[in-house]
């Protein structure tokens, strides 16, 4: 679907919503000439009549009742997506693989684990205690830690 194809749905679904051009076009933040058009657009490409329209009033037909009652639920749902989406952005989760040796198991990652829990309880934290010199990439690890010079020669160090 192509972007001017869904504001063209949005356009109908607000028109529906508020019962009136002019209180649609100001939620949507358009004049009420250039909704009108996206509307008269959409039932062209179409080929249904979605509205009644008066001077006084606009009402949906009985294709845009039904039009508007799958479409109130796609919006639904995706409004729902997109919240979570921004509800998580400020809430790390997922995975993180990490590739670590013996000491720094001991030393470092063991002590905070515990914090890093409880602090970050949506992540799922995979910890590869291991002392050879591992392709992090090659082993799909997120990150490795490594003591020392010890770094294979195409690896990036951070301090």
């Amino acid at each position: 679907m192509r972007g001017s194809e869904f504001a063209e749905l949005k356009a109908f679904a607000a028109i529906v919503e508020e019962r009136s051009f002019v209180r649609a076009a100001a939620r949507l933040r358009v004049s009420p000439p250039a909704l009108s058009q996206s509307i008269r657009q959409l039932e062209a490409r179409i080929g249904v009549r979605l509205l009644n329209r008066t001077t006084r009033s606009v009402s949906p037909t009985g294709a845009g009742e039904t039009l508007f009652a799958r479409l109130a639920v796609a919006f639904e749902e995706l409004e729902g997506a997109v919240a979570d989406i921004h509800a998580a952005r400020d809430r790390p989760a997922g995975s993180l693989r990490i590739n670590v040796p013996r000491v720094a198991a001991v030393r470092f990652i063991g002590p905070i684990l515990g914090d890093f829990q409880r602090a970050y309880p949506d992540i799922a934290l995979t910890v590869i205690v291991d002392d050879t010199l591992t392709d992090i990439v090659r082993g799909r690890f997120d990150a490795g830690i490594r003591l020392g010079e010890r770094l294979e020669k195409d690896m990036v160090q951070c301090n």
